[in-house]
């Protein structure tokens, strides 16, 4: 089975002036302004990195919620924040890292057992198979 979503950007100008949009199938981003300033310059809009934090974060926090569900230990909450490093390299651009932070309430999970599934599932999801870098887990379960 393949699923497919759709998502498109537009773009014109030159990288410092030009100015783009970026929208989705789904139609939650319409038209959402990005460029060189709010990429470089946290200027009002989004940027490539947020959105792949977004992706990650969302990600990552159904895979687990299945991975703990299929533990019979299903999750009240999970919370989960995606730090994306953007870095200068000598050929350009790359993203190098993204930290995961996760927040938990999961009740009648172990610490230890929890720790293992949350650590097992940080490289299962599927935005974490797209990405090329480094991936961190911070762990928090109340």
């Amino acid at each position: 089975m393949t699923i497919v979503r759709s998502a498109s950007a537009h773009w014109a100008g030159t990288i410092k002036e030009g100015r783009g949009t970026v929208s989705t199938q789904s139609g939650v981003l319409s038209g959402q302004p990005y460029g060189f300033n709010t990429r470089f310059e946290d200027k009002q809009g989004t940027n490539p990195e947020e959105l792949v934090g977004a992706a990650h974060a969302s990600c990552y926090a159904m895979a687990l919620s299945l991975a703990l569900t299929e533990n019979d230990t299903p999750p009240e909450s999970l919370d989960v924040d995606a730090d994306v490093s953007l870095e200068k390299q000598d050929d350009g651009f790359a993203v190098t890292a993204v930290a995961l932070s996760l927040k938990a309430v999961v009740p009648g999970v172990d610490q230890e057992t929890f720790k293992d599934i949350a650590e097992k599932t940080k490289g299962a999801c599927p935005i974490s198979k797209l990405l090329n870098a480094e991936i961190s887990l911070s762990i928090e379960l109340a």
